[in-house]
């Protein structure tokens, strides 16, 4: 094990395994076009024990340090978007909940196998009929002599039929029948019969190849160790592993946004067009400063989260970060993919492109782990509560005082200087934290300037962010009633009018 080497070093390796993989080996252009990775390409990456990030210095492992778990899924993402949400799951969904919350008699065992036998590990939460409603999961658990019987249905788990290892969601089955309000994460050994979980069907999902998806039945029995212990609720649990991994999303977000700029960048240096190349049109320098904006505040992010995403930080209760990092990053990973194809032009379109397939690998990250309009209503409602709380109803005046976002209001006091409504319907809730979530990413984009981050690429993304703020603000204003007409067809087939 190389735990004791300079994190440089680590990444290093691990890039070097990855172009050893994806082209020396194998083609990476052809690769996307295929479900799933050979094994001797999977070999070549798990050579480099790119997981030993997210596991205690006491078992072998590199220390669950949260810069190193970003780096590599940046390092990851820049050549394979696939592969970085590949490790984040294994990383966010289960080997930092089994390091804070499993007993200490499973712990060794399992991390030894992730060191020495390229191990796997997922998250079983989603159910075919409740989807983000996860506190009604029908999946349940009853206790037995020597452990728990579990039985339900899952699906959409990332790595199905190739994980090692599950942590399956359950609420337990009470005496009249009924299942109790709590939640409960159980690991499951796929080595172990009474633990494998059966694939009913794998799905033909649209992008991530690599990564199966599908729809898992279980009817397994677990021994009472391999229950999590949490340190308060299970929904609290719950909540601390999911804001977690929400706010690793940077990582997988540093990569995909750096590797689109570089792209659209090189092509457009190249590309002529008369007498001058693709960058002397300044709409094209316009596009290019949004993937640039969104470098940056990726960036950002990726600084914040190592100071309050780790282990020891308990995340049950930070929704409002949680959801900023998920719910922007993955709006800016898509945006930047569709800017990158639309300055690639034609070459762009296709799925062996980077930014092709960056499209189509990127659009379910804006869906996945709660869907961003959830996410962003959430950032509004939790807001205006405080608001309410405080008898505020001026934006900027409570958010100049606001711990997350005070710094930042400066730059955009004009736009910010409104009061808001007390009945806000949904559609502009999502406005409203699409706004609150661009101030307070703003507020980390100040904080590392002030570590030395470069201010010409700061003073660029504020004025992004601005203009950003200043559009989602009109649609504020905008009286906006628009319904779906159910019987729209009646009385609307242009032929009949021609």
């Amino acid at each position: 094990m190389d735990e004791a080497s300079p994190l440089g070093v680590f990444i290093a390796r691990f890039e070097s395994a990855l172009r050893d993989a994806f082209y020396e080996h194998a083609d990476i252009n052809q690769l996307s076009l295929q479900r799933g990775l050979p094994a001797s390409v999977w070999t070549r990456i798990m050579d480099a024990v790119p997981l030993s990030v997210a596991i205690p210095k006491a078992y072998g492992g590199r220390g669950c340090i949260v810069k190193e778990c970003l780096a590599l899924l940046s390092a990851a993402s820049y050549e394979s978007l696939p592969l970085s949400l590949t490790f984040g799951i294994n990383i966010a969904l289960f080997l930092e909940p089994v390091a804070k919350y499993a007993s200490e008699s499973v712990k060794e065992p399992i991390f030894s196998r992730f060191l020495t036998d390229q191990c796997m590990g997922g998250l079983m939460i989603t159910e075919p009929d409740y989807g983000s409603d996860a506190l009604n999961m029908r999946t349940s658990h009853r206790q037995e002599d020597s452990g728990y019987h579990i039985k339900g249905v899952k699906h959409w788990q990332g790595l199905t039929g190739q994980a090692d290892f599950w942590l399956v969601t359950a609420r337990a089955q009470l005496p009249n029948g009924e299942l109790a309000r709590d939640i409960d994460f159980f690991i499951t050994d796929h080595a172990v019969p009474e633990q494998r979980i059966e694939v009913k069907e794998l799905y033909n999902n649209l992008g991530l190849y690599m990564i199966p998806y599908g729809l898992n039945n279980i009817d397994i029995r677990v021994p009472a160790q391999q229950r999590l212990t949490p340190h308060s609720t299970g929904i609290k649990m719950m909540l601390d592993i999911l804001h977690r991994s929400r706010m690793q999303f940077p990582g997988m977000g540093m990569g995909f946004i750096r590797r689109m700029l570089d792209e659209a960048v090189t092509y457009c240096r190249q590309r002529m067009v008369g007498s001058g190349n693709l960058l002397a049109l300044d709409s094209v320098q316009f596009q290019l400063s949004r993937i640039q904006s969104a470098y940056t505040i990726c960036s950002a992010m990726c600084h914040r989260s190592t100071k309050i995403s780790g282990i020891q930080h308990e995340l049950a209760t930070e929704g409002l970060e949680a959801n900023t990092m998920k719910a922007l990053v993955t709006d800016l990973m898509q945006e930047s993919a569709q800017l990158c194809l639309q300055v690639s032009g034609a070459r762009g379109y296709k799925i062996s492109h980077i930014a092709g397939r960056g499209i189509v690998d990127s659009r379910p990250f804006q869906i996945f782990e709660g869907s961003n309009e959830m996410l962003y209503s959430q950032i509004a409602e939790i807001v205006t509560k405080k608001m309410r709380k405080e008898k505020e109803t001026n934006l900027l005046a409570f958010l100049s005082t606001f711990e997350l976002t005070g710094t930042a209001t400066d730059a955009f006091r004009k736009q910010l200087d409104f009061s808001l409504s007390d009945r806000l319907p949904q559609r502009k809730l999502v406005d409203l934290g699409k706004i609150i979530s661009r101030v307070i990413v703003s507020n980390y984009v100040l904080a590392i300037a002030e570590q030395g981050f470069r201010q010409d690429l700061v003073q660029s993304c504020i004025e992004n962010i601005r203009m950003d703020i200043a559009h989602l603000v009109s649609n504020l204003d905008l009286d906006s009633r628009s319904r779906v007409i159910d019987d729209y067809a009646i009385d609307s087939n242009w032929v009949q009018f021609s």
